[in-house]
């Protein structure tokens, strides 16, 4: 099926069915293997097994923003080229969502409960960014990613020493996104006005101190 054929009820199906695979555990499966897979499981105590829950929870929260907003900006970027390269980046960033799901289970935890709210906050913000034009809307994606970049860095730093199976799994994210970022740039993305960057930054804090917990 092309773009040519789907109408606007087609297309918003479409959206309602990426927002449950994104937010119903379970949903999502990744095209590549684990990089966790080879790595043996670690003991951890019971305080290191519900950080690093917690940090893992954060990055899958993440990346459920991530699928929204890429999902609002393939849904009102103009040019056919940057709607396609929305597309494929949040089918990339599917395996990452699998993976710290993945992780979440074997920590004996679940993703954040607040998620689908997230999903729609992001969804909101991605749309936004889209119309603004696609020099904007590819300026937001390596703004988004150079963030994620930083905080996924920090994780690492975070992580319990043993638990060798989440670093692997965020090594490996680091360096997707980085190319996420880095394919932005070169596609023409616009450096994003100081403001916009804070605002970011703050709501990427709400977001990683609420759903640390829930």
């Amino acid at each position: 099926m092309t773009d040519r054929k789907l109408n606007q009820i087609d297309r918003a199906l479409l959206q309602l069915d990426q927002a449950l695979r994104s937010c119903i555990p379970g949903s999502s499966h990744a095209r590549r293997q684990s990089p966790a897979t080879e790595i043996e499981h670690s003991e951890l105590s019971d305080s290191e097994r519900r950080h690093a829950a917690g940090l893992m929870r954060i990055n899958h929260t993440g990346e459920v923003c991530a699928q929204a907003l890429y999902a609002g900006q393939a849904a009102t970027a103009k040019l056919g080229d940057t709607r396609q390269s929305m597309e494929e980046a949040a089918q990339e960033e599917v395996d990452h969502l699998s993976w710290c799901e993945e992780r979440l289970s074997e920590l004996d935890s679940k993703p954040s409960l607040l998620n689908p709210l997230f999903y729609g906050m992001s969804f909101g913000v991605g749309a936004l960014a889209g119309l603004a034009g696609d020099k904007w809307s590819l300026g937001f994606v390596a703004e988004t990613e150079k963030q994620v970049c930083e905080h996924l860095e920090e994780h690492l730093q975070q992580l319990p020493e043993t638990d060798q199976r989440s670093k692997a799994i965020l090594g490996q994210m680091i360096v997707d996104e980085k190319q996420h970022g880095e394919s932005a740039q070169q596609a023409g993305g616009a450096e994003l006005p100081q403001p916009v960057k804070l605002a970011m930054t703050s709501l990427s804090q709400v977001m990683k101190k609420t759903t640390y917990h829930v």
